[in-house]
């Protein structure tokens, strides 16, 4: 009987994943179905598992994700993606997104039955992340939006019910600013080059990301030739790297720098001519520039600040929603974790038998009292005159350890990121927690998209030059050191509410963790980070420059990493963290988190261990 009803599934299984390899025309693909979720790494690809009586439903969203893997694999150049990707976390993504639906849209446009799978994936996909319960923009995730209007540009297809509001609520605001962009990707398809530099202009007109480093190139050189027409183009071609910001600004705010441009381009051009080194004057043509040397009198590089922080919050997790939801939040991250629960489980039963190890016992041999040791008892019944052999068990030095686990809340991480960030963090609590560590989970964003109460003062105050930062900061406390796991474990299933993953300011972050852990009473203090990109804040970045919150956020590293006690680790999903963080990690999909958490602390343990062993101990002997 058990056969009959596994002959279906199985049959079902083998093709669609026959299927998978002639749409990819890829015959290498390897699929295997699984309960987590849907992946695709190289050519491994993992399907989501149906029901046993192969429900209409489940059956096409399956069938829907492996179109779109294969889809993905058929029409897509990994390298020439990578080398147009924009550096930002919120335009990465939004490349990333309108990119796959570039290769879903040359599916749909060939096989009617590869565009109804893929709107059922799609909208299951939508239903899923409750996008029908957004009502504001403010909750809407732009990304996903940008996505959905590029899939209705490139096939026709509107988007899903459960996602029509959602878009509606952007869809205005975007199409005055770029329209005439989603109309040009529907003409560059089947070209993934000349598609990928229109989604760049796209990003550009929507004031997201920034311009690749070839028109900043460019730009400085066509400004460099016209010179002797403009004086002000003179002075932006003096201007430090931190200026290159500038061509990540929108229109609005070009408006407002706009004045103090010229008055800065002019001050340029009045100390260039006083040197006597300027080139822009007709009776000396072609005369070369000499940059400042280290030893000039340049001002120094402006220092991080806040316009305001009177409107940044440090928050408990649960005082963000009401109770009622926090249990439905809290039901849905069990449901997660029942299925990586056997996985995660193992990785966290391993790591507390190498902490629960590293207090095995030792024993003090040759003393004069304690319990008698019988394997001396030989010498005696040679010689009876031979004094009796005592032990004694003694433990070996543990050092109190607080975890502190500080988890990017941004947009970026929505979806499967946060989901597994989340029960990574719930697992690991648990762990550490029958081991005798202290474990903090704590969680940063920004409390509005683009700038919130602190940007409007800054404009009330009349718009003044290099504000600092310009956003309000949200930290949030899910789990404190001394709080046990059952007692904070409701508020861990807030990373999974709607609406409160926004932007990313990584550097007081990664301070404010570090100062509470380093106030703490433990003699070993570690700090994991869990990330997916650098720092974005785009109301922070639009009028400071460019690498203004990056240079931070490694002034800060730098501090804790060379003249703190505290040991710092860093995972990166999806984005190379290594240049940032000394001991650091970086992971490409979500689902190797857990694993790799557990891994990297125990290396951090194994690491301590070893210097104790190095160090020489004394033992009391008997006389």
């Amino acid at each position: 009987m058990a056969k009959t009803n596994e002959g279906p599934v199985e049959a079902f299984r083998q093709v669609t994943a026959a299927t998978m390899r002639a749409v990819a025309h890829r015959p290498d693909v390897t699929v295997t179905f699984a309960p987590e979720g849907a992946a695709l790494r190289d050519a491994e690809a993992r399907l989501p598992l149906p029901a046993r009586d192969l429900p209409g439903e489940e059956v096409a969203v399956v069938r829907g994700e492996a179109d779109a893997m294969a889809l993905r694999l058929r029409h897509h150049d990994e390298a020439l993606h990578a080398s147009r990707t924009p550096s930002g976390a919120i335009s990465r993504a939004i490349f990333d997104s309108v990119e796959q639906a570039r290769c879903e849209a040359l599916g749909v446009r060939r096989m009617a039955g590869v565009a109804a799978n893929l709107a059922a994936a799609l909208d299951e996909r939508c239903r899923a992340q409750g996008f029908a319960r957004i009502t504001d923009r403010e909750s809407a995730p732009l990304v996903e939006v940008v996505a959905l209007l590029a899939r209705e540009a490139l096939t026709g297809r509107v988007p899903p019910v459960a996602a029509r509001r959602m878009v509606d609520l952007w869809r205005p605001w975007i199409e005055t600013r770029a329209g005439s962009d989603f109309t040009a990707l529907n003409k560059l398809i089947g070209s993934q080059d000349e598609f990928s530099q229109a989604v760049r202009r796209l990003i550009s007109d929507l004031d997201l990301g920034e311009e690749d480093a070839a028109s900043r190139e460019s730009d400085d050189e066509q400004s460099q030739g016209d010179k002797d027409q403009s004086g002000e183009q003179s002075g932006e071609s003096g201007e430090s790297a931190e200026s290159a910001s500038e061509s990540m600004m929108g229109g609005e705010t070009r408006e407002m720098t706009g004045d103090d441009g010229a008055d800065g381009a002019s001050e340029d051009s009045e100390d260039a001519e006083a040197d006597g080194l300027g080139d822009d004057g007709p009776e000396r043509p072609g005369r070369r520039t000499r940059p400042n040397g280290p030893f000039s009198n340049e001002p120094d590089r402006p220092t991080y600040r806040a316009f305001t922080s009177e409107f940044d919050e440090t928050i408990e997790a649960d005082q963000l929603c009401d109770p009622d939801e926090l249990t439905r939040l809290r039901l849905h991250l069990d449901q997660q974790l029942g299925h990586l629960q056997s996985v995660i489980g193992r990785l966290a039963n391993r790591l507390q038998r190498r902490l629960l190890a590293r207090q095995n016992r030792s024993w003090e041999f040759d003393l004069e009292e304690g319990m008698l040791d019988a394997a001396r008892l030989a010498r005696i019944v040679v010689n009876p005159a031979y004094p009796l052999s005592y032990k004694r068990e003694k433990d070996t030095a543990f050092r109190d350890t607080a975890v502190s686990l500080l988890i990017d809340n941004s947009g970026s991480m929505r979806g499967r990121p946060i989901t597994v960030a989340a029960m990574s963090a719930d697992i690991l609590a648990r762990t550490l927690e029958r081991c005798g560590v202290k474990v903090e989970i704590l969680g940063f964003t920004t409390r509005a998209w683009k700038g919130g109460q602190s940007r409007e003062r800054w404009l009330a105050a009349g718009k003044p030059p290099a504000p600092g930062r310009l956003n309000d900061l949200r930290h949030i406390v899910y789990k404190n050191a001394d709080a046990p796991w059952r007692r904070a474990r409701k508020s861990l299933g807030l990373m999974l509410r709607e609406g409160l993953l926004k932007e990313n300011i990584d550097g007081e972050a990664l301070l404010w963790a570090h100062n509470r852990l380093i106030g703490r009473s433990e003699q070993r203090k570690i700090l994991m980070v869990i990330s997916d990109g650098a720092p974005v804040d785009d109301s922070t970045l639009s009028v400071n420059p460019g690498n203004y919150l990056e240079r931070h956020l490694r002034e800060v590293i730098e501090y804790v990493e060379t003249r703190s006690p505290v040991e710092l680790l860093a995972i990166g999903i999806g984005h190379d963290v290594t240049r940032y963080y000394r001991r650091a990690v970086t992971i490409v999909d979500a689902e190797q988190l857990g694993g790799t958490m557990m891994e990297k602390l125990a290396e951090l343990f194994d690491e301590d261990e070893a210097r104790e062993r190095s160090q020489p101990t004394r033992v009391r002997r008997r006389a």
